[in-house]
């Protein structure tokens, strides 16, 4: 079969929309699961995140939406706010030149009343998470009796996160005729069996789930338990990463290695599952736009995260599932740029490492710790730190509205500003070191669009 897009029986409005955003050709996925997704089949497929999953569904339930006819015709579940708002935004713009077509995004950690505003006026497609959906229909504000499109994105990650429950109550609503598309990174029994529970017949695709080896530098190190976290520092001040995650197994060692690194004068930051919504959008908001150096996390929190580009990923405990540690590795090295990964390993962590080298088909390069020195002249400080805005998208605000009044107002040079992220009520705008009290300054009495907003820095 051809890869080619243009070969798929799909309408001029999508095919359209492929063109304009420079997707001639489907990646692997998209090639062994479009075919049966467009003849409506359930389909349950293997694949990690960056393999174009998203895209494979979101065509699917594109194809068959009628714009015409307002209700609920597609849910797609996922595990984490942040992966729910990138499947929305992909699936809008996939669907751009489709009249009138709406997509609504629907998670915890924020006001339920304007969720519940928006449903009044329905949706074609709902992207959520099980837990706020499950809610939104206990309260009668959501039904999904003419779903004709079912989907369950990084279905093990909602497992993990402990959402098996709010997932079958939600998969309940949904009319039995429909069609089901899962996909999961991993397929441990858990997937099997709630796949049985809830497909026919489904057609299982699998991708290649090993990462490209070639372009990631992998070393582990030996290292007892209590000597971790100085052996963390030593291969930091080594490799004097620009951007680093640190991986973690619990929450506690996630934030007690955070701490210890910024006593030590590290620019790191912590993402677990403790932390509220609104610290969690400032973590990845200063991770993301280089105001912090380290983000040390777990697996669950950091999954669905749009960060690629990562110079080093530390494995300061070792993955216990051998997929996790593929995923784990896969956020440094993406595109063409070669990627370091470095995984300290305890005797008793030493099993896994087997286990990861049975899945990769290598052996692992191990290396003494002795050769590592921490140096505290080697600690990198960051270039950014973030200014917090207390205005976004609910205020209309843009990108350029924030950069024309910095950088004309207040006469900041646009090279001093770094990346700019908006959310539905605050905006966090990156801004070199030397220009952060201009910036702060300017809030004091400026205006952005006609008003006035508040301003602090994020430390």
């Amino acid at each position: 079969m051809s890869n080619q897009f243009s070969q798929l029986p799909l309408t001029p409005a999508l095919l359209e929309a492929l063109d304009n955003q420079q997707f001639k050709t489907m990646t692997e996925i998209q090639q062994k699961a479009l075919p049966d997704i467009l003849s409506e089949k359930d389909v349950l497929g293997q694949a990690k995140t960056g393999s174009g999953k998203t895209l494979t569904f979101a065509l699917g339930l594109l194809q068959k939406t009628d714009t015409s006819s307002f209700g609920v015709q597609s849910l797609v579940l996922c595990p984490t706010r942040e992966l729910a708002e990138q499947v929305a935004e992909e699936i809008r713009k996939l669907g751009k030149r489709m009249p009138n077509l709406k997509v609504l995004t629907l998670y915890g950690g924020t006001a339920i009343g304007p969720q519940i505003q928006s449903l009044q006026h329905s949706a074609h497609v709902i992207v959520g998470t099980p837990g706020r959906i499950m809610d939104l229909i206990d309260k009668g504000h959501l039904n999904l009796w003419h779903v004709k499109t079912l989907v369950l994105d990084e279905a093990d990650r909602m497992l993990d996160m402990g959402f098996e429950e709010e997932m079958t109550t939600v998969i309940r609503e949904v009319p039995q005729e429909r069609q089901t598309l899962l996909f999961s990174a991993t397929f441990p029994e858990s997937i099997k069996r709630i796949s049985q529970d809830i497909q026919r017949s489904p057609v299982e695709v699998t991708v290649t789930t090993t990462h490209d080896n070639k372009k990631i530098e992998q070393t582990f190190f030996e290292v007892q338990k209590e000597h971790k976290t100085k052996a963390t520092a030593a291969v930091l001040s080594e490799y004097q990463p620009e951007s680093c995650i640190i991986f973690c197994n619990t929450k506690v060692a996630c934030q007690e290695l955070a701490d210890d690194l910024r006593e030590m004068g590290f620019s790191a930051i912590a993402l677990h599952g403790d932390l509220e919504q609104k610290e969690r959008n400032q973590v990845i908001a200063r991770f993301s736009n280089q105001s912090e150096l380290i983000m040390v996390a777990t697996d669950v929190a950091s999954r669905g995260l749009d960060i690629d580009g990562v110079s080093l990923v530390i494995n300061y405990q070792v993955a216990m599932e051998s997929e996790a540690h593929i995923h784990r590795i896969g956020r440094t090295g993406r595109a063409d740029s070669e990627g370091v990964a470095v995984t300290l390993a305890a005797p008793e962590e030493i099993h896994f490492v087997r286990a990861i080298e049975e899945l990769q088909q290598q052996k692992a390069k191990w290396k003494g710790i002795q050769a590592l020195r921490f140096h505290a002249n080697r600690i990198i400080e960051p270039k950014y730190q973030t200014v917090a805005i207390d205005a976004g998208k609910k205020n209309k605000l843009r990108p350029g509205d924030i950069l024309g009044a910095l950088t004309q107002d207040a006469d900041i040079p646009g090279d001093d500003i770094g990346k700019i992220k908006i959310t539905a009520t605050h905006s966090f705008v990156a801004v070199k070191v030397r220009s952060v009290k201009r910036t702060l300054n300017y809030f004091k009495e400026g205006k952005i669009k006609g008003r006035r907003c508040k301003a602090r820095r994020l430390a």
